[in-house]
C-alpha cells in the first residue's frame, strides 16, 4: 500500500510516498481503508520538529474517513465495510490505517465520506472549547485566535448557536478576515504576525466598550497567549489548546489571576483520547450531531491527492489557507 513517510525532520519536501506493508489490527483495534485524510497543523509540527513522533520513519495524519477493513479481537459496535470517521495517533497519510476502536465513529445519517474527514479532530475540539471546557453562556463574548482555520470556522458557528452576543476573531490577513466574517464571527482583527499580537488587545477592549471578552481561545501560545489573557473581562476564562508558536511553555499564577478573578484551562483531543476515551466519545457524538443537524459546517477549501501531501503542507504553512484541507486517498 501507499504511505507518506517522514524519514527526517524538515520542510514539506521531506514528505515521501513509499510502498509499505498493510497494517493489521491488534486486540481492540480497527483497520480502515482510507477515503480521505484531514490535514492539521499538528501534522506540520510533526514533520518539522517531531511533535508527538515516537520514532522515524513516521507516517503523519490524525483523522480519516473510510470503510472498516478488518476488526481486531474484542471489537464490537462497527462492522467490516461500514463507513466511519476515525481519530488516529498517526499513520493517516496512507491507504490503510489502524487505530483504537474507541476512536472510530460510524457516520451520522446524511454525512458523506468527504465531509466526514473534516470531523474527527476539528469538530470535537471546537465543541469542547465552546461547551465542555469554555462553558460559554448565552449573552457572553468570545475571542477566537486563528478564526479562519478549521477550528475557528467551527467555533464561530457553534458560539453563535450557543447564544454568544459577540464573536471576535483574530486572523493574519484581509482575505481570512472576510472568510471568518462569513462563518459566524461578528468582528475580526487582522494581526499579520504573532509578534504583533499585543495590538489586538486594544481592539478587543474597544469592541467591547472597555470590558473585554468572557472567553478567549488560544492555540498559539507565547505572546499571543499573554495578550489573550490581557483581553479578558472580569471573571473571564482562557482556554489554551495548542502552541503553534513553539514558544516556551506558558506560566501564569496568582499575580495575573487574582485581581479580576480570571481562570485558565487547557484542552488536547489527542491527550483526551488516551486518558479519557469515554469522555471523548461522548463529546464526539455531540459534535457529530451538531453537523448532522446543520448547526455547523466546515468547508473543504482545498483537496490534494495523497502523493501531493507536501503541497498541502506548503499551503497550510504559508498561513494563507482557510477552512479545511484534505488529502484524497481512495
Amino acid at each position: 500500500m501507499r504511505a507518506v513517510q517522514v524519514q527526517e525532520y524538515g520542510g514539506p519536501e521531506v514528505l515521501r510516498t513509499v510502498e509499505t506493508e498493510v497494517p493489521e489490527p491488534g486486540p481492540g483495534q480497527v483497520s480502515v481503508d482510507v477515503a480521505y485524510t484531514g490535514v492539521n497543523f499538528a501534522d506540520l509540527k510533526a514533520r518539522g520538529e517531531g511533535y508527538r513522533v515516537p520514532s522515524l520513519p513516521f507516517v503523519p495524519g490524525l483523522e480519516v474517513s473510510g470503510r472498516v477493513r478488518a476488526l481486531g479481537e474484542g471489537v464490537s459496535g462497527v462492522e467490516v465495510g461500514q463507513e466511519v470517521a476515525a481519530l488516529t495517533a498517526g499513520g493517516a497519510y496512507a491507504d490503510v490505517v489502524v487505530t483504537d476502536a474507541t476512536t472510530v465513529f460510524p457516520l451520522p445519517s446524511g454525512v458523506d465520506l468527504r465531509t466526514a474527514a473534516t470531523l474527527p479532530t476539528v469538530l470535537p475540539t471546537a465543541y469542547a472549547l465552546v461547551h465542555a471546557v469554555g462553558r460559554l453562556q448565552p449573552g457572553e463574548t468570545v475571542l477566537v485566535q486563528g478564526a479562519a482555520g478549521g477550528i475557528g470556522t467551527a467555533v464561530g458557528q457553534l458560539a453563535k448557536a450557543a447564544g454568544a452576543s459577540g464573536v471576535f476573531g483574530v486572523v493574519s490577513g484581509a482575505a481570512k478576515a472576510k472568510y471568518a466574517l462569513d462563518h459566524g464571527h461578528d468582528d475580526v482583527f487582522v494581526v499579520p504576525s504573532t509578534t504583533d499580537s499585543v495590538q489586538f488587545v486594544d481592539e478587543v477592549r474597544a469592541a467591547t466598550g472597555g470590558r473585554g471578552v468572557d472567553l478567549a481561545l488560544d492555540p498559539v501560545g507565547g505572546e499571543t497567549f499573554r495578550a489573550s489573557l490581557a483581553s479578558l473581562a472580569v471573571f473571564g476564562r482562557l482556554v489554551s489548546f495548542g502552541n503553534a508558536s513553539s514558544a516556551e511553555p506558558w506560566q501564569v499564577g496568582q499575580p495575573e489571576l487574582y485581581p479580576t478573578g480570571l481562570s485558565v484551562s487547557g484542552f488536547s483531543i489527542l491527550t483526551l483520547a488516551q486518558t479519557a476515551p469515554d469522555a471523548l466519545r461522548a463529546l464526539t457524538e455531540k459534535a457529530f450531531a451538531a453537523v448532522a443537524e446543520g448547526v455547523v459546517s466546515l468547508p473543504v477549501t482545498a483537496e490534494f491527492p495523497l502523493e501531493e501531501a507536501s503541497e498541502a503542507h506548503r499551503l497550510m504553512g504559508g498561513r494563507t489557507s482557510t477552512g479545511k484541507l484534505l488529502l484524497r486517498v481512495a
